[in-house]
């Protein structure tokens, strides 16, 4: 009797952990509170922040909201929400631009300007788009594994594959047409 009781104790303990494996998640609201805690300055700056930061209890609420809210839709749809956008500030000879990434492409504003140049994923089309002052242009369509249509600026299309040479071959294509252009 002790026996069957030990392997049945066995078998329902390995047959219940294939149902309550956990997803402990990414944690991503936390993971950039630290990432920007650690670029808010010099080490001490930073220590500075991070004990004023803890308490008032800014870590702790990131993370019930992480283990909560954000893991709980990351588990159930197999992505994080705040983990789906990214921001970078880019400063160039130009201006001060700011890029933001997310699930649908990249969106480029000049600060101190109204004017945004986003670039959009089309899944349904498998393309890229550009927007900008409310119009929208085609860049380029992946046509197989290898291959992609781009849409040039005189509104011919070419075939190039998405390699080094295809590469080489549109930059040649598209340095001629500039160049006879400016004649």
């Amino acid at each position: 009797m002790k026996k069957n009781f030990t392997a049945i104790g066995i078998a329902t303990l390995l047959g219940s952990s294939i149902l309550f494996n956990s997803c402990i998640g990414s944690f991503s609201l936390t993971s950039k509170l630290f990432e920007w805690n650690k670029s808010a300055g010099n080490q001490w700056v930073n220590e500075l922040v991070f004990l004023a930061l803890a308490g008032i209890q800014v870590y702790s609420v990131s993370l019930i909201i992480d283990s909560i809210v954000l893991n709980t839709i990351e588990f159930w749809t197999g992505s994080n929400p705040s983990a789906d956008v990214q921001v970078k500030k880019i400063k160039t000879e130009k201006g001060l631009f700011t890029i933001t990434t997310d699930t649908k492409g990249h969106k480029i504003q000049k600060e101190g300007s109204g004017e945004i140049v986003e670039f959009c994923f089309n899944e349904k089309e498998n393309s890229w788009i550009l927007e900008a002052n409310g119009e929208t242009a085609p860049l380029l369509k992946f046509v197989e594994d290898n291959q992609a249509m781009v849409y040039l600026a005189d509104g011919s299309t070419m075939i190039v594959s998405m390699d080094q040479a295809g590469v080489f071959a549109l930059k040649r294509i598209i340095e001629n047409k500039a160049h006879f252009a400016s004649k």
